[in-house]
């Protein structure tokens, strides 16, 4: 595999960290160029980041010293390299115009933001999932006018929670899904420190991300018709998020029904034997094994589960039958590596090996 050479925008926010990070030492891809917002620019990497820096690991040596880029003056940051990860903190419509600036640059953008998860031609995938929806990049370059430059997205990281576990099944024809998530403050970009409110709390509400978990599994299910993707029409999905004193992982709590309802057994073996494209192609970020099935009653907890296979395995428990659905069980993701960064660098992964980054 050649080694490709990127950029992430949006460096010094909590997902930018993350990345960076995760591409300390990638076997595929080197960081040459940090951007971040205007207030920035100029500093180094540690300068612009302060007392920011929300990881456990300290700030890659190898960035540490870089100096950070207006990641506004398009031209510049995307001048050498091959593609860009891309998590900004900005009003969507601004977002929607950046990332679309920097595909007409002709440099590919891997994004974890939200602003084109709708875009009818811009893929939203989950490799283990929907791998062939990048099939839509020729059409959305017609659109934009590109040879090389295109979005491609990652989905909302409470999705991951839920989402990986109904996939297996839907070949029983599910029709209806109840998912309450609980969700990290990390998923608000925040720490204990910087969010002391949060210790000994729950709040009920997360903006916006209850119409996000309901909709965009259907985008993820759907098909490519012509030059757009079309939703899948079911199942019909309702959700609560809450947020939760927890720092990383997010929790939900599913319900589900069939046409054709298996039996625990067989969700067990669908589950146990599910390999995805990741898999099958041994991209770096992959978890050897995707599900991971608890027996225990008390399993799986955020503690001893959410760095499952370097925090990009999906861990399910207490799979049993309901008295108003068919079946309930609980599921378990690390937000911001299976759900964020880490998410989107395995996207970035599934485009490179496909050819779409070259």
């Amino acid at each position: 595999m050649k080694q490709y050479q990127v950029g992430i925008i949006g460096a010094t926010g909590m997902v930018g960290q993350r990345f960076a990070t995760l591409l300390e030492n990638h076997p595929w891809f080197t960081v040459k160029k940090l951007a971040a917002s205007a207030r920035s620019a100029g500093k180094t990497y540690e300068e612009a980041l302060g007392d920011r820096w929300c990881m456990s690991t300290p700030v890659p040596e190898s960035m540490k010293n870089m100096v950070v880029l207006d990641a506004s003056k398009v031209e510049e940051v995307a001048d050498g390299l091959d593609f860009v990860f891309c998590a900004v903190d900005m009003p969507k419509d601004q977002i929607r115009a950046l990332e679309e600036a920097y595909a007409k640059a002709e440099c590919p953008v891997v994004s974890n933001n939200s602003a084109h998860r709708h875009t009818p031609d811009v893929p939203m995938v989950v490799p283990e999932i929907n791998p062939e929806h990048t099939g839509i990049i020729p059409a959305q370059r017609k659109r934009l006018g590109t040879k090389k430059g295109f979005i491609a997205v990652k989905s909302n990281c409470s999705l991951q929670s839920y989402v990986p576990a109904l996939h297996p099944l839907r070949k029983y024809g599910l029709t209806k899904v109840l998912a309450t998530t609980y969700q990290a403050i990390s998923g608000a970009g925040k720490t204990f420190e910087h969010w002391p409110e949060m210790v000994d709390n729950l709040i009920p509400y997360i903006g916006g991300e209850e119409e996000k978990s309901e909709k965009e599994p259907l985008k993820l299910w759907g098909h490519i018709e012509g030059d757009v993707i079309v939703d899948a029409s079911g199942p019909s999905i309702t959700t609560q998020c809450l947020r939760v004193p927890v720092s990383d992982g997010h929790t939900a709590a599913v319900f589900m029904s069939f046409e054709n309802k298996p039996s625990i057994e067989q969700i067990k073996e669908d589950w146990a034997g599910f390999v995805g494209e990741a898999q099958k192609r041994n991209l770096p970020s992959a978890p050897k094994q995707f599900l991971h099935y608890f027996e225990e009653n008390d399993q799986p907890q955020i503690k001893t589960a959410r760095e499952l296979e370097h925090g990009m395995a999906i861990s399910i428990g207490r799979l049993r039958e309901d008295s108003q659905y068919d079946y309930k069980f609980v599921c378990m993701s690390h937000n911001t590596l299976r759900g964020a960064a880490g998410g989107a660098v395995l996207l970035a992964e599934l485009l490179a090996d496909q050819g779409w980054m070259d």
